[in-house]
């Protein structure tokens, strides 16, 4: 099965001394669900906003659907990103003067065509077909990370990358977008995920712990059925 991200020797340094990211290597399936969690400053933000397109690395290689983005320009990484990638992130970045189906019809007119009907499709699959019509500033933070969900998905992306989506919500609405995460995992999607929150890094399929720039630990969140082949060590306990 071809690795839908494969990083070789991934290195990220920002003064040129110091690397925050030091050699990484690791690869990632298609249809795995992988949490990255790591104290501040162990590299995790650094290794998403590279995988994202957002930076670009030092050195070594980012490899996503079979594509080295690495020495991309700003220009090929934002039509990539565009056509690959759905992002979710921890700060909503919703427009406010635009509804939640207009905010979803915009992501649509970057990729290709603005289709609303498939836009009111993905915002009732997460469960806001009642508030289409409603701005960020009338809703509450789940529905406005939900509205951020469909909006990573209504281009159909092979790859979710999320940081933090449930570090402003409080536990209901928490429990609402894993709920959502885990049905888009159950129907194929390729998930990684940065979490601060233990109970979330046992979710899904894997748990890549980084600490100074490297990974320190490589955990299957599995009962071992994966195959001896699978990149990841089973943890009983």
């Amino acid at each position: 099965m071809q690795e839908i991200i494969t990083a070789n020797d991934l290195i990220k340094s920002y003064d040129g001394t110091q690397n925050v990211l030091n050699g990484l290597n690791f690869a990632i399936r298609p249809g795995e669900w992988t949490n990255i969690m790591g104290p501040s400053g162990s590299g995790k933000t650094t290794l998403l906003n590279i995988l994202s397109g957002l930076d670009k690395p030092t050195g070594g290689a980012i490899i996503i659907n079979g594509v080295d983005i690495s020495h991309f320009g700003e220009n090929e990484l934002a039509r990539f990103r565009r056509e690959n990638l759905g992002l979710v992130f921890q700060q909503y970045h919703l427009l406010p003067f635009l509804t939640a189906l207009e905010n979803i019809m915009l992501a649509q007119h970057y990729h290709s065509v603005v289709d609303e009907q498939e836009a009111r499709e993905v915002l009732t699959k997460v469960g806001l077909g009642h508030r289409l019509d409603h701005r960020p500033a009338h809703m509450s933070g789940g529905e406005q990370q939900r509205v951020c969900i469909a909006r990573a998905l209504v281009n159909r992306p092979k790859l979710i990358l999320a940081d933090e989506p449930t570090g402003n919500l409080d536990q209901k609405n928490s429990k609402i977008v894993l709920d959502i995460f885990g049905e888009l995992h159950a129907e194929g999607h390729t998930i990684v995920m940065v979490t601060h929150a233990e109970e979330i890094g046992k979710m899904g399929d894997r748990l890549l712990r980084l600490l100074d720039g490297q990974i320190i630990a490589d955990i299957c969140n599995s009962d071992g059925t994966r195959g001896e082949d699978h990149y990841c060590k089973v943890v009983n306990g």
